[in-house]
């Protein structure tokens, strides 16, 4: 967290923060509109996420993205990374032109995160079920090693039907290792359809309560509920924090609706997002 923010009262950083998060919406529309492709729905639902995250919550240092004590991040729904890409840039990990280049050939900007392209890229992600695998390997080098960082993962909620991610929160939960925290983005839409008609998650917190997590259910659009939630300890036990999110929030016309998974708008469309994200 920059001192700043650090110093300012809870509901001042909260604001501080959604002014942030409203940044980083603006500039992946204009990401998105200029590339003629991403996946702007998801995008939206977990920007506040992202935010609060690389804006509060992470110890990371953007002149020195391999700082070995940095806290790790990875988004394991990788789809979504012209969010990554636009929170990166607005740390100070990567040049904001860089996002002018999102998905054409030849850019290190690709549509899943390369963490041999792009400073600030933990993993590659983007073959969904894997972030949550590694996380646990960086969770289990932090202890073996004698390290402090922290490991965040960020899962969207159709991802949890792959069963790698099962024996990941199961190989945590044996180990206790309390410096992982998942986050499942839970917009209840995939690619397609609802995740409840698709293949039901649910009691998805009781699921992993089962595997010796603790588990958090948070606004995933209140940035002071999530702040408090991801910078709180959380001894013994891993953490999983499910945060309740809408696809497309931000823009009336996309919210919980399944076609935004993956939708470019159109230069109407973005003038109405635009002026929507304008709006105190």
């Amino acid at each position: 967290m920059s001192p700043e923010l650090a110093a300012l009262a809870p509901d001042a950083r909260a604001s501080a923060l959604r002014s942030i998060a409203t940044e980083i919406r603006i500039s992946v529309v204009h990401t998105i509109a200029a590339a003629g492709l991403g996946h702007i729905g998801g995008d939206f639902s977990v920007a506040d996420i992202l935010t609060t995250l690389y804006f509060g919550v992470l110890r990371l240092d953007p002149a020195r993205p391999d700082w070995p004590q940095r806290d790790r991040f990875i988004l394991s729904k990788g789809h979504c990374s012209a969010a990554l890409y636009s929170v990166l840039a607005r740390a100070g990990f990567i040049p904001r032109e860089w996002l002018a280049q999102f998905m054409a050939p030849l850019s290190p900007l690709n549509g899943h995160p390369n963490r041999r392209k792009v400073p600030g890229v933990e993993a590659n992600t983007g073959a969904l079920g894997h972030g949550l695998p590694i996380g646990l390997g960086c969770a289990i080098a932090a202890r073996l090693s004698g390290r402090h960082w922290r490991t965040f993962v960020v899962l969207g909620d159709g991802e949890l039907q792959e069963g790698s991610n099962w024996e990941a929160a199961m190989g945590a939960g044996h180990r206790g290792l309390d410096g992982l925290t998942a986050i499942v983005d839970r917009n209840r839409l995939q690619q397609g359809a609802r995740t409840e008609d698709t293949n039901r998650l649910e009691p998805l917190a009781d699921k992993w309560r089962s595997f010796g997590w603790q588990v958090e259910e948070v606004d995933g659009h209140d940035h002071r509920a999530l702040y408090d939630v991801l910078s709180a300890p959380h001894p013994g036990r891993p953490l999983c924090v499910i945060a309740h999110t809408h696809k497309g929030n931000g823009a009336s016309f996309m919210q919980d609706r399944v076609e935004w998974h993956h939708k470019v708008p159109s230069p109407e469309q973005v003038a109405t997002v635009l002026q929507e994200l304008s709006q105190p």
